[in-house]
């Protein structure tokens, strides 16, 4: 694990890092990553946490399937995510061309970023909070609600101050996998400098043109993941 990391950093100019990193063209990437990968994490704790709830809290036939298909991002290859959207929120996708018609374009635009992304995060999201909805249990929640609690004050109340480590350190980690998406941005938005060029195209582009620089910018992802997950840890110990 940590020779790789050992070579890439070796590998770098440090001479003249500072400069490599804050190109225009950097930091145009890196400014759209980190606004994109927001944006995305709020949309995952938008759809995970309904989702997070019904997988912990009930029992339906076919919960088994349902599971399976919120965690196939997991283990699909994120090219393989951003045809499937493509062929959904496309010109010609599934979606796509009503949208079209109502003056909305999504595939090949920010938005299109901040959809794969949320597709390819959202599952650490829902298993982070399912995990932690199954640990503290429903004593308390049941409790509240024999005591005259209305759903909704248990829900907001009860239930997310105790599940509130694992709902931050999910979102920690759906923002960390935000911020590296590569293959299912590229095949989805494109690469389009300042609308869809995030920092990991822009690495994979500057690897061909300048490579001092693809490894000063890699350096700089590798940190920012370590700094994300080490807090996601901690949050999720707490």
């Amino acid at each position: 694990m940590l020779l790789p990391l050992f070579a890439m950093v070796l590998k770098v100019d440090w001479a003249n890092f500072p400069s490599l990193v804050t190109s225009e063209s950097s930091r145009a990437a890196l400014v759209l990553s980190l606004k994109t990968s927001v944006a995305s994490t709020l949309l995952c704790v938008l759809l995970g946490v309904p989702m997070a709830m019904v997988l912990a809290r009930s029992r339906f036939p076919g919960q088994r399937m349902m599971r399976s298909l919120v965690l196939l991002p997991l283990v699909l290859p994120p090219v393989v995510g951003g045809i499937a959207l493509l062929y959904t929120f496309g010109r010609r996708g599934l979606l796509g061309h009503t949208l079209e018609v109502l003056g909305i374009q999504i595939a090949f635009s920010t938005i299109a970023v901040v959809i794969a992304q949320a597709f390819v995060a959202l599952p650490f999201l829902v298993l982070s909070l399912e995990g932690t909805l199954r640990s503290v249990g429903q004593r308390y929640e049941e409790v509240a609600a024999t005591l005259g609690g209305k759903p909704t004050f248990v829900l907001t109340r009860v239930t997310f101050p105790l599940v509130l480590p694992g709902l931050a350190s999910g979102a920690v980690l759906a923002f960390a996998r935000s911020l590296g998406e590569f293959g299912a941005t590229l095949t989805f938005a494109g690469s389009l400098q300042g609308v869809t060029r995030t920092l990991p195209l822009e690495i994979y582009l500057q690897r061909e043109t300048d490579a001092d620089a693809a490894v000063a910018l890699s350096l700089v992802l590798v940190v920012v993941a370590v700094l994300v997950v080490s807090l996601a840890q901690g949050r999720g110990e707490r």
